[in-house]
């Protein structure tokens, strides 16, 4: 099985089980955990952040900044595409009792103006404004980079209006190894930051949110309310200090593998690919030229070991990883293309 479901799929690899097994634990709610402490610092230092916090996942680090940064009857501001908005069980509004107002953008990239726009003015009978967030890469939307220029002139004018800004990193270091900025440079000036340790970094579980000293104590404080937690978390703390210090250059190839990817596919008949696709790791392309809907294209192409991910009517995306290798694309290209030439001839075109 070639598996470009999600860079979720990976498995940890024989060295990060070794550090896993090896690691030096302690209780991480009384701050003895080692290997927790030591991933936390470190991450904080990889962002320019004065502290950080381990959590279960990237979706705690955005709800735990939400209910950090806002008070209920709040408006936070993302794009339509965003994972806060879609994938997050809506527990922005269910958890920190907030509202969303999301932003209509191609690829996940909204322009500073459009975020100016959205900012609403004082009103006793409208929510507040009170947070935004970019999401670096953009998941659903494509794997957009966000240019540095336009991320610090949204947190600029999010800070002139009151605002707070935050960074949902997921993949913030799939863009570093894309662009070369570094992630410190990115989240230089933001209230809060996360980069994700199950995604591109290989690791089985976790991510780190940072931001400075008083934001992580009150991290600390919902994260025990809503039960995230650990005792002895170095076995998993281990893993993103092992992926930190030997996975970080992978990040570039599963960049270089999704555009070849691209390259391979992108004069297949009926498939449609955007301009700027595969800026990182990700490739979204649309089938609607086939007539078939993206989730009988994906089945067809599971048929064939070729996993990939049917995320609206029409659209495909295909997530490299460091458990795909150079001869996986190659095979995921030829299937995806005679697929699509099957699907042509099926319905006579």
């Amino acid at each position: 099985m070639i598996d470009l479901f999600s860079d979720t799929q990976t498995r940890p690899t024989a060295g990060m089980r070794a550090a896993m097994a090896a690691a030096e634990v302690g209780d991480e709610q009384s701050d003895s955990d080692p290997s927790t402490l030591a991933l936390c610092a470190r991450v904080a230092d990889l962002l320019g952040c004065e502290a950080g916090v381990l959590m279960p996942s990237g979706t705690m680090c955005n709800l735990v900044s939400i209910l950090v940064h806002t008070r209920p009857g709040d408006e936070i501001v993302v794009d339509d595409q965003s994972h806060i908005y879609n994938t997050e069980a809506a527990g922005s509004a269910a958890i920190a009792g907030v509202s969303v107002a999301p932003l209509k953008t191609a690829a996940g990239v909204y322009t500073p103006e459009a975020f100016e726009a959205a900012i609403r003015p004082p009103a006793r009978t409208a929510p507040r404004s009170a947070l935004v967030s970019i999401e670096q890469t953009t998941s659903f939307s494509g794997g957009s980079v966000w240019a540095l220029a336009d991320m610090r002139r949204i947190r600029d004018i999010a800070h002139r209006h009151g605002l707070k800004a935050h960074i949902d990193g997921a993949r913030l270091l799939n863009a570093v190894a894309a662009t070369g900025v570094p992630a410190k440079d990115y989240a230089d000036g933001f209230d809060s930051a996360w980069i994700d340790l199950s995604k591109g970094l290989g690791c089985p579980v976790g991510a780190v949110l940072c931001g400075d000293r008083d934001f992580i104590a009150e991290a600390w404080r919902w994260k025990y309310r809503l039960g995230g937690a650990m005792r002895q978390s170095g076995i998993l703390a281990a893993a993103g200090l092992y992926a930190l210090d030997h996975h970080l250059d992978q990040l570039a190839a599963d960049n270089a593998h999704a555009r070849h990817l691209r390259d391979l596919i992108a004069d297949a008949p009926g498939l449609a690919i955007g301009a700027g696709a595969a800026q990182s790791n990700i490739l979204c392309f649309s089938v609607e030229p086939l007539g078939v809907t993206g989730s009988d294209f994906a089945a067809a192409c599971l048929l064939q070991q070729v996993r990939v991910r049917a995320i609206g009517a029409y659209e495909i995306r295909a997530t490299t990883h460091l458990d795909i290798d150079e001869a996986s694309i190659l095979r995921a290209a030829a299937v995806i293309r005679a697929e699509a030439q099957r699907l042509l001839q099926g319905i006579g075109r």
